[in-house]
């Protein structure tokens, strides 16, 4: 799935095949808002965390929003596809280059004058990937999050927070700064909102050049906790776990065992025996919550 490396990556290669060139054909058949004429030359490709911008020099933005399916993909003429046709959803070609966007959720286009009032444009937080990004401004937006009580994990991938954060990342990140992804944004101290913005970011930098994402050199396979579920965590021993979280109901994946920094305490239960005898300190209920949880796992 594409992340915010991805997106800096494919609009590094398509600065180079399309910028200066002449647009000899243009495709969109869901596109939202007016196409680019024909004869217009690309102007400028820019990334901005997830969200991939093309320039026409007739003042149209070309607007392309991977979420989880979509890919740009570049072809010489009469170079094989490697998607089916059907999947393509946006088609910019060139004398020399084809450029071309599957499955792509989101295509659409709007006026140079238009974009700041842009209802995403206008919204969009900080790129991560670029390194002359304000991660103080990042980090204050997390610490200041406007619902408290949504879960970090989900504030994580708000893109009016921070651009560049995809799922793969979100659970890297967590597991490296041992935050637990069920912690309430609101409860997260600024020290350890600095801290995930500052991962994040080291993280995204430092795969930009690589298509082979590394969050965890030490852990095979590169990656600390995403897609290890079942696996032993490289720092603690437990079990890397995986659960569904949020409204789209993304998989997450995170170690119980050393992720326990801002952990929500358990809801006191009075029916269970256990809680009724237990003293009221929260140290007592945190004792509660490592029983209960080793319970359920036996």
């Amino acid at each position: 799935m594409p992340e915010g490396d991805t997106i800096h990556r494919a609009a590094a290669a398509m600065r180079t095949a399309l910028v200066g060139r002449t647009v000899t054909r243009f495709e969109a058949a869901r596109l939202v808002g007016p196409s680019p004429r024909i004869g217009a030359a690309v102007e400028r490709v820019s990334a901005h965390g997830k969200h991939l911008e093309i320039a026409f020099d007739d003042g149209i933005i070309l607007h392309t929003h991977m979420r989880m399916t979509g890919s740009w993909h570049l072809y010489r003429p009469g170079e094989k596809w490697r998607k089916r046709r059907h999947q393509a959803r946006a088609i910019i070609e060139t004398a020399e280059w084809i450029a071309v966007a599957f499955n792509a959720p989101i295509v659409e286009t709007w006026r140079e004058f238009d974009q700041n009032r842009h209802p995403r444009s206008g919204r969009l937080g900080p790129d991560l990937c670029d390194p002359a990004s304000d991660l103080h401004e990042c980090a204050a937006r997390l610490f200041h999050y406007d619902r408290g009580e949504t879960t970090i994990a989900e504030a994580l991938l708000d893109q009016r927070v921070m651009s560049g954060v995809g799922n793969v990342y979100r659970c890297e990140v967590l597991w490296a700064c041992g935050i637990h992804p069920w912690a309430p944004v609101g409860n997260v101290p600024q020290s350890a909102c600095l801290d995930l913005v500052v991962t994040a970011a080291n993280m995204l930098r430092a795969n930009l050049g690589s298509t082979a994402r590394v969050t965890a050199p030490e852990v095979p396979g590169g990656l600390a906790v995403y897609g290890r579920n079942g696996q032993k965590c490289a720092r603690c021993g437990d079990v890397v776990k995986l659960a569904k979280m949020g409204e789209m109901a993304r998989l997450l994946y995170w170690c119980p065992g050393c992720q326990t920094g801002c952990e929500p305490y358990p809801v006191r239960d009075v029916t269970d025996p256990l809680a009724r005898t237990i003293d009221p300190h929260p140290a007592g209920s945190r004792w509660v919550g490592d029983v209960l949880r080793n319970r359920d796992a036996s």
